[in-house]
């Protein structure tokens, strides 16, 4: 009867395999037809070479876009190019491992900004949000990324001043740990943003903590900070054992602190104090879709929870009339809960759409077995792409291109996840 059974099972095991071959071979010959796709790669390319900013209507070049296109620009440019502009974040670096988020010709530098100098660099100036807690996190990623595609590890020791560029992303991590950590929560702690969002409630622009700042712990934040620590580890081994136990206990809280078991999702804020919204909102409704992609990069979710946490983005890009699962959340948050007028609702980050967030969850299924699920909703990004010919920064709920035309951390990620997509499929590569 055993041997019946395992026959069984084998010839099971035989007949499903077929199977999904078959359904691959038939999906990568979609793939092959869909004219959007290649007309994306070719795009994404003609983008990313003419320069490392994030898109023509800004004239920094900021890390947290440099860290989603380095990639495609290590394809397109000498690795030189691509070291020189991290190494310029590592001359700016603040005394206490402080990243900047952007940085820019001194001579072209104007009002709004608290810009931030050093001896080290005197071509450039630098500038930090500081409501955001993800600049060095991104950092440490970019480079990491930037190694594996160049075998450049001649970088990491890299003098900046009287220290390796090694030693700086171990100082990038002592400052989250100083001065962006929660005792409270054991967790990376932020202003309240919405999702992986750059602009808190309390002030018409929202860049900077203020005495108003209301601050938590977010998966976002978090999650970058596990991928950090785990591209350093393996970048740099002999400090395993230093690093490997806050990965392990960030992980650990991330999970008991903002996952919410019973609805598959995980809680947009916990709060050291007080909320800055009424009483009577529950916050908790809201599903972020951008923090849960990276989320699950970072590998804080398994199979089923991706399963559902993918439902979910499903549902709500059905409930909204969203274009794709891009939206940054939802429900979003209503009228006038942040004092910047473009975070109405379904507006900028507060539920617009988002490719640059959509495509790292394209990603995602891919590299965890959802093939056919990543190719059905990567074919309205790439679609709309070819529609609106670029790479736009954001959508609105009814798929109206909105921001820069020419917004590469969109063209990066993008690209990246149809080439993630060709590799699973066997398709040989044009671009």
């Amino acid at each position: 009867m055993q041997k019946i059974i395992l026959s069984c099972l084998v010839l099971f095991s035989i007949v499903a395999c077929n199977q999904k071959d078959n359904d691959y071979k038939e999906l990568a010959e979609k793939m092959k037809k869909e004219s959007s796709i290649s007309y994306t790669k070719e795009k994404a390319v003609e983008i990313v070479r003419t320069g490392f900013n994030a898109g023509d209507s800004y004239g920094e070049v900021w890390i947290r876009d440099y860290n989603t296109f380095i990639e495609l620009s290590a394809e397109v440019f000498p690795p030189e190019s691509l070291k020189e502009n991290l190494l310029v974040f590592f001359l700016l670096q603040g005394e206490g491992g402080s990243v900047v988020d952007g940085f820019i010709p001194r001579d072209k530098t104007s009002g709004g900004y608290d810009y931030i100098y050093s001896e080290l660099e005197p071509r450039y100036a630098g500038h930090k949000n500081t409501v955001e807690t993800d600049q060095e996190s991104s950092l440490v990623q970019a480079v990491y990324k930037y190694v594996k595609a160049t075998g450049d590890r001649f970088i990491l020791d890299e003098e900046i001043g009287d220290r390796a560029v090694s030693q700086r992303m171990e100082d990038a991590f002592d400052f989250l740990l100083n001065e962006r950590y929660s005792e409270k929560y054991g967790l990376l702690l932020g202003a309240t943003t919405a999702d992986w969002g750059d602009v808190q409630p309390e002030h018409e622009w929202g860049v900077y903590l203020t005495d108003d700042s209301h601050l938590c712990v977010d998966i976002y934040d978090n999650a970058m900070f596990l991928i950090a620590l785990e591209n350093f580890v393996e970048l740099v081994p002999e400090k395993k054992e230093k690093w490997m136990p806050v990965h392990e206990r960030i992980a650990k809280n991330s999970r008991e602190v903002l996952w919410d078991a019973e609805n598959q999702k995980f809680y947009p804020h916990r709060y050291l104090d007080d909320s800055p919204f009424p009483d009577d909102f529950n916050e908790d409704k809201i599903f972020y879709h951008g923090g849960t992609a990276v989320a699950i990069e970072a590998g804080l979710l398994d199979k089923d929870e991706i399963k559902a946490s993918l439902d979910h983005m499903v549902e709500n890009v059905e409930a909204s009339g969203a274009g794709s699962i891009g939206l940054t959340l939802y429900p979003p948050y209503p009228e006038g809960f942040f004092k910047n007028e473009g975070m109405y609702p379904y507006g900028y980050q507060n539920g617009g759409d988002w490719t640059w967030f959509g495509a790292r969850m394209i990603q995602q299924l891919v590299v965890n077995g959802f093939v056919e699920e990543a190719y059905k909703h990567l074919l309205p990004m790439t679609r709309r792409v070819e529609e609106n010919e670029g790479f736009y920064e954001w959508y609105t709920v009814d798929n109206k291109p909105e921001g820069s035309g020419t917004f590469r951390g969109s063209a990066g990620v993008l690209y990246k996840a149809i080439e993630l997509l060709e590799d699973q499929l066997d398709i040989q590569r044009t671009y």
